[in-house]
């Protein structure tokens, strides 16, 4: 649990950037150190990504494409061309339509104006973060094998009890109904059924949740190695820095804009475009602007809220572990589907909150920087 907590904490970063806590990046180093060995006698995660025949050049382009729900606009007239062998990242805030805009693009829904056009050769695999395409009430190995013995992988054939051994699924477990799983291993059949089967688009929404480090790691680098496209949601800041090379984000109002790069990019990208946005939404007035001087200044208050953010970071941080771990424990499945969506939503909810607290941190940091 002290190792969870301290790998979160790296990934995030904030204190190792703003106390130069060296001694704790250490401490981190020797505990992972530790659990290398400690792991070596149950294994590690191991899985490979299998390539179909590239698709064609053009994998999804949207054309005027809007989408909504009754009153509220998810998705106004939104371009958009995805080309083969892009990585693109899509964030915005909790319940502005994420996993909307994947299922618009890949055909699950249909827009209400516009249209999507999907490229030729496309072969989809997709990571669904609410692990619906999870038989729960067939064995782990039918889950993947569809009640086969054998699985074809890269051209040859693997019996599936050995191809689940990679994925850390004792043959065992393997034989075990799904619904027993924990959440970090219904997390690890989904990679397995992802990966057993050619593809040449990979559409994964949130598929760092529930998953040890090291298999998120190992998950970084088989994405890294994929010669195909990926569509990706998630509220892991630096996985996505280190996997996508584009951004859309939901902007609000049905805006959608376009980034280079990942999560970091964007945040440096931003402000011109949320200019630019606020001019277009409201008329200009007037009166004279600040100058340039008076505009890279930093308030009282603004001091006083960056200094208490850490503080509010940690507590969220500690939050969402808390809600990780329970959602790991094996004893939530055997409650009902209620409990499990709930503890599902709180999560998503605080993420959302820890994601936007992070936002706010940097923006102010930067302010403060400037004066």
């Amino acid at each position: 649990k002290k190792l969870a907590e301290e790998e979160r904490w790296i990934r995030q970063g904030i204190k190792a950037r703003r106390t130069r806590n060296e001694g704790r990046v250490r401490q981190l180093e020797k505990m992972r150190d530790t659990r290398a060995q400690r792991r070596k006698s149950i294994g590690q995660a191991s899985f490979d990504t299998q390539s179909a025949q590239a698709s064609g050049k053009r994998v999804f382009e949207a054309c005027s494409m809007s989408f909504g729900f009754g009153e509220q606009l998810l998705v106004d007239g939104l371009n958009t061309f995805i080309a083969r062998g892009e990585r693109v990242g899509i964030i915005g805030p909790n319940g502005s339509g994420k996993t909307t805009l994947l299922r618009l693009l890949v055909g699950d829904l249909q827009p209400i104006s516009g249209e999507v056009i999907s490229g030729g050769r496309v072969q989809i695999a997709y990571f669904d973060q609410h692990r619906a395409r999870l038989d729960l009430a067939a064995t782990v190995a039918d889950n993947v094998s569809d009640g086969a013995e054998h699985i074809s992988i890269d051209g040859g054939t693997r019996h599936v009890i050995s191809y689940l051994q990679d994925f850390l699924f004792t043959p065992e477990r393997a034989r075990s109904p799904a619904n027993v799983l924990s959440g970090g291993e219904r997390a690890r059949l989904l990679l397995a059924r992802l990966f057993a089967k050619p593809s040449n688009v990979l559409i994964m929404d949130e598929p760092t949740n529930d998953l040890d480090v090291e298999t998120l790691e190992l998950l970084e680098e088989r994405l890294l190695d994929y010669q195909g496209s990926l569509l990706l949601v998630s509220h892991d800041r630096a996985f996505l820095d280190n996997v996508v090379t584009s951004t859309l984000v939901l902007e609000g109002r049905g805006r959608v804009g376009e980034f280079v790069g990942g999560y970091s990019d964007w945040l440096r990208q931003r402000p011109a475009s949320a200019e630019c946005g606020e001019s277009l939404a409201r008329p200009r007035r007037a009166k004279r602007g600040p100058t340039p001087q008076s505009r890279r200044r930093i308030g009282y208050k603004q001091i006083r809220e960056l200094a208490s953010l850490p503080a509010r970071i940690e507590a969220l941080e500690a939050e969402v572990a808390e809600l990780q771990a329970k959602l790991a424990d094996p004893a939530l499945y055997k409650k009902g589907p209620a409990d499990i969506a709930g503890a599902r939503e709180t999560l998503s909810r605080v993420q959302s909150d820890l994601e936007t607290t992070y936002e706010r941190w940097t923006q102010l940091e930067a302010l403060a920087h400037q004066a």
